[in-house]
């Protein structure tokens, strides 16, 4: 995990703060790769799947400025990390501080995930994790 092994660069990114180039390109690599792989392995344990995934779809539209992407990045990054602050293999207290992170930054870009962003989510969450009944 090149991207986010320094605490401090998540942190910067999340704030919002200039990252580099590479830095940028990497971490959205990285959420392309592992983001879906994450999200299937611990679907009945994020209770914020819907969030999450608008979130995903805002950070990789051309059309959201490029701050925006990054901060969301950065917090997609944290929630495909494996060994986070509170790991996520303790069940549901494992997504306490993905949950934290990911409501913080959503927060300060709501008004950029757009409908079309939730309903993109709505729909791959349909298609990718249907419902078990």
């Amino acid at each position: 995990m090149i991207a986010f092994n320094d605490a401090g660069n998540l942190r910067e990114a999340a704030l919002g703060r200039r990252v580099s180039v590479g830095a940028f390109s990497e971490r959205e690599r990285k959420v392309r790769r592992d983001f879906w792989v994450k999200l299937k392995r611990f679907a009945s344990r994020v209770p914020f799947a819907q969030d999450l995934v608008a979130a995903y779809y805002c950070a990789l539209d051309p059309a959201t400025p490029i701050r925006v992407r990054g901060m969301l990045l950065a917090a997609l990054a944290y929630f495909i990390l494996p060994t986070d602050f509170i790991p996520d293999i303790l069940g549901g207290l494992g997504f306490a501080d993905d949950i934290a992170l990911l409501s913080a930054v959503t927060g300060l870009v709501s008004s950029h995930i757009t409908p079309t962003h939730r309903a993109a989510a709505a729909r791959a969450l349909d298609t990718e994790l249907p419902k078990q009944t």
